[in-house]
């Protein structure tokens, strides 16, 4: 049984938990005010949900999931990571996460950062431009017409590979936009942030994306 440990229990977070559950995977949840603050959500998930330390998701994880505010991404736990699939679903919101000069200059991308602060394990961008209440319902079965996708970026083959095979359990097809240095593609204000469209649509969208 694969178990997925996912850091950060907002929107999307406790979303893919519910759909990760619901495929037969172990889920281990955390956020930042303590295990204790999610046993609502983690009885409403079900059997397979249990409710953790972000340190103790990011160890019990066979891959993990980040899904917390930007602001919070140097409060991830290193060590447990190593050697492990990160996927990261953030964005720049410099609203909430107050402005960063290196995103602002667009030296580097979120997904890099992360790397940077995680430097041995394999990051992958992933869930990050979809609304979290579609996730669940916008999927559908592999060669429906017109099929959903979602686009990922990573240095890791492994790693796309990995957001590739999930998207597809999640009735998603996928768009490689490559390394990390270009999932800027499908960030906030690109063609392709939260827009429903197909594989085609996603790439002429990433295409069209201006920097």
């Amino acid at each position: 049984m694969t178990t997925v440990g996912i850091i950060g229990a907002g929107n999307i977070g406790s979303t893919l938990a519910r759909g990760l559950a619901e495929r037969g995977y172990d889920v281990v949840i955390s956020n930042s005010r303590g295990p204790e603050t999610l046993a609502d959500l983690v009885a409403d998930i079900g059997g397979t949900a249990r409710a953790a330390t972000a340190t103790d998701a990011a160890t019990a994880g066979d891959y993990v999931i980040v899904t917390v505010p930007l602001k919070a991404y140097q409060e991830v736990p290193v060590a447990p990571l190593a050697g492990k699939i990160v996927l990261d679903t953030n964005n720049y919101y410099f609203e909430r996460d107050g402005h960063i000069a290196e995103l602002d200059e667009k030296k580097t991308t979120t997904s890099q950062m992360l790397q940077e602060h995680l430097p041995e394990s394999k990051v992958a961008k992933a869930f990050n431009h979809i609304m979290s209440t579609q996730i669940l319902t916008d999927g559908s079965p592999a060669g429906t017409a017109g099929r959903r996708a979602l686009a990922t970026a990573s240095d890791s083959d492994d790693a796309a590979a990995l957001v590739t095979a999930l998207y597809d359990e999640f009735g998603f097809d996928t768009v490689n936009i490559g390394p990390l240095a270009d999932s800027w593609r499908v960030e906030r204000d690109q063609p392709a942030y939260v827009v429903p469209q197909n594989a085609d649509e996603l790439t002429a969208n990433l295409a069209r994306a201006e920097r």
